[in-house]
């Protein structure tokens, strides 16, 4: 039997993973310490889908572990000496960042060293997959010249149609802190592909979403959103006229890349993930869509300053997953994967707000 670790099991990406390997017979390592919880507060808390995957799968075993304690990181590699390696966990909201700036850095940065250099010393052979952000670009993006539309903003020059490339500047722009340790970790991993010729990648992550995500305002765009009109509450718009674009890609469709490459991997790669042209939604219209999925209406207020660092537009270019990788593709479009989120949320949230 194969073996799986999986950082950041019980979050969006994570717990796919876990899902989809334990479904195909591998002993998976989920390795959480409910930080979410820590960031975020009750609302950010992913125990529940901890007991979920333990009581569903028997080749599942959770691991309380902090990435940030190196010699545990280090002892349980070395016990486990895993095939594969998926990092999802992260500290992943900018503005929490600029408050808790060393947690960051160490859960960010340190603690995919420790990973890294842990996999070196037990299971240099294994594939190490590196779940990165499309912030590691900075507000660069903000600089392509756009054109607004009724609803979204969009690329006024044709060469960026298909989106942004892996090519794109990561230098010289504003990342927030959270985008500089994330930047710091996304090298790293390459790093130890070139330096160490080890099988890695970095995936440079747009929206990723689905039915498991535990949204908050801070970090979990559509699935906040989604719970906000679910509940009734107000949603906040910050900033660029609420036409900022994401491009939003399902935690399943992330899953299924991860699959190919593990399956064939390749030294030191990089790859936008997202959802492409077709799976990118402005605010003001993923307003639009879930109000027609609910029939209610969307409570939101204006507030005219946008986010430090954010992205105004930006959409991932696929071309170089899909010819690297030609069985991979995108399989949920967007209603389908805004009405998953909508009949998780009406299961986990009281009907008495509902």
């Amino acid at each position: 039997m194969k073996k799986l670790i999986v950082t950041g099991s019980s979050g969006l990406i994570g717990s796919e993973v876990v899902e989809h390997y334990c479904q195909n017979g591998w002993k998976v390592f989920g390795v959480d310490n409910n930080m979410r919880a820590d960031f975020f507060g009750p609302n950010g808390d992913t125990r529940w889908n901890q007991k979920k995957l333990s009581a569903k799968y028997s080749n599942f075993e959770h691991i309380e572990l902090d990435i940030r304690d190196r010699n545990k990181v280090l002892s349980t590699l070395k016990e486990i000496r895993p095939d594969a390696i998926v990092h999802t966990a992260a500290q992943p909201s900018h503005d929490l960042a600029a408050s808790r700036p060393f947690d960051d850095f160490d859960v960010n940065a340190v603690g995919t060293l420790n990973l890294l250099e842990a996999t070196r010393q037990a299971s240099p052979e294994a594939v190490f997959v590196h779940m990165s952000t499309n912030k590691v670009y900075g507000d660069a993006p903000n600089n392509l010249k756009l054109v607004e539309k009724d609803t979204r903003w969009d690329f006024a020059d044709s060469a960026y149609y298909n989106g942004i490339k892996e090519t794109f500047t990561i230098d010289q722009s504003k990342h927030s802190l959270f985008g500089a340790s994330k930047v710091a970790a996304d090298v790293l991993v390459q790093e130890y592909g070139r330096y160490f010729n080890m099988p890695t990648c970095c995936l440079r992550g747009g929206c990723l979403t689905g039915p498991n995500h535990s949204g908050v305002e801070l970090h979990g765009f559509l699935s906040y959103l989604i719970k906000c009109n679910l509940a009734g509450r107000q949603y906040n718009i910050y900033g660029y006229k609420g036409k900022q674009v994401r491009d939003n890609i399902h935690s399943f469709d992330v899953v299924r890349f991860m699959e190919e490459f593990i399956a064939q991997p390749r030294v030191a790669e990089v790859y936008n993930i997202g959802g492409g042209r077709e799976n990118s939604i402005s605010i003001l219209e993923a307003f639009s869509l879930i109000e027609n999925i609910s029939g209610k209406k969307m409570i939101y207020e204006y507030v005219d300053q946008n986010r430090q660092g954010d992205h105004m537009c930006y959409i991932s270019d696929l071309s170089k997953m899909k010819s690297h990788y030609p069985n991979w593709g995108i399989t949920k479009d967007l209603s389908t994967t805004f009405t998953e989120i909508y009949q998780s949320w009406v299961e986990r949230v009281p009907s008495s707000i509902m």
